[in-house]
């Protein structure tokens, strides 16, 4: 079975071309990115064509927002297509963006080429209600689908498996904190594979502090930006994800790790925000799953800032999480342990690879 998975956001996109013949994990034997603001889903896909000895058997897509309804991987019909696009509110940036790509594919490759979603949001479907909902009434909250969602879902469950092939003694990965710093940055508490609490919540704008997104703030903030600069509401939510987080904070697009070695007092006070807003969250998931066996990070920071991993887990020693100062500044991408032999919370680097988790997700769909 040959497999494509089309992992789009809302101005690039990712594809992978998968050998799904085994009944074990895919074997990946192409991948290509691009990015830019102008992309066109069909010419990139129609070019992609062009240079496959034949059609992909299958094609999985990552959709964002699958809302309650879809919390498991999902075949493509009309009728899943029509309530996709009913999501879009929720999503604005993302889904819309995700049906044109499952548009061109149509037309590339034809309607009977079978695709099949991957949520985003699947992975935090069950969590617990005290993690889930919001203190609204119903007829504010969940009657109005306002909730919280979760998101980098395929992101946390990579880095999860990834564990669990590392400690096997643990059943289901024991006790794990997954954090996932990119562009968007996210946490989350998983016991035993079952998501417990996770930072995003509504939106992708809820929890850490992001590149460019504010995280959390008083949402009494919103009306009182409005009337100060007269804007409306969905322009203040623009500035809370585009103009706030790092760069705002900071003033500049630099990354953290560049921002760590700028003396200037407002950059290191971004980074400072940026790490404890980190541990604030560790220690709260600690917490919530009374005690923790290990701690990944993963995502683009994760992976290759040392500084932020050091700062993020400063003064957690107590909780058993060590680094190992060594291993840590030799951790620059790739996967790597960086706790100390003797601590008792194991901390690693492990690249989340959402592909591979949509691959595998659509291959076991169409052989049930």
């Amino acid at each position: 079975m040959t497999l494509l998975t089309v992992n789009s956001g809302s101005t690039s996109v990712k594809l992978a071309l998968y050998d799904a013949s085994s009944a074990d994990t895919p074997t990946r034997v192409g991948a290509e990115q691009h990015s830019g603001n102008t992309l066109d889903p069909q010419s990139v896909l129609g070019t992609l064509s062009s240079h496959l000895p034949s059609a992909p058997q299958v094609i999985a897509h990552r959709i964002v927002h699958g809302g309650t309804r879809f919390v498991e991987p999902t075949r493509l019909d009309d009728a899943a297509l029509a309530a996709i696009a009913e999501l879009a509110p929720l999503a604005p940036l993302h889904n819309p963006v995700a049906l044109r790509w499952v548009s061109a594919a149509r037309e590339v490759w034809g309607a009977q080429t079978p695709q099949v979603a991957v949520f985003d949001t699947a992975f935090f479907a069950k969590l617990p209600r005290v993690a889930a909902e919001y203190a609204l009434p119903p007829s504010l909250g969940v009657d109005l689908s306002v909730r919280r969602y979760g998101f980098h879902g395929l992101a946390h469950e990579s880095m999860w498996r990834s564990w669990c092939g590392l400690y096997p003694e643990l059943p289901g990965g024991g006790r794990l904190i997954t954090l996932q710093l990119g562009g968007g940055c996210s946490i989350a508490a998983i016991a035993r594979g079952r998501p417990l609490d996770t930072s995003m919540g509504f939106s992708p704008l809820e929890g850490l502090v992001m590149a460019t997104r504010s995280g959390d703030i008083d949402p009494a903030v919103i009306p009182y930006l409005q009337k100060q600069l007269g804007l409306t509401s969905e322009e203040v939510i623009g500035l809370l994800n585009h103009k706030c987080g790092l760069a705002g904070v900071s003033g500049t697009d630099a990354n953290p790790t560049e921002l760590l070695a700028d003396p200037s007092p407002q950059r290191q006070f971004a980074v400072e925000l940026y790490c404890y807003r980190i541990r604030k969250y560790i220690g709260a998931y600690l917490a919530v799953l009374e005690g923790c066996d290990g701690i990944v990070f993963g995502g683009g920071v994760g992976e290759r800032a040392p500084g932020v991993r050091e700062r993020a887990l400063s003064g957690l020693a107590w909780a058993g999480a060590l680094l190992d100062p060594a291993l840590n500044e030799a951790a620059r991408g790739g996967r790597a342990r960086i706790s100390a032999l003797d601590a008792t919370v194991k901390v690693h680097v492990i690249p989340g690879d959402e592909e591979l988790v949509m691959a595998r997700a659509a291959a076991a769909l169409l052989r049930a």
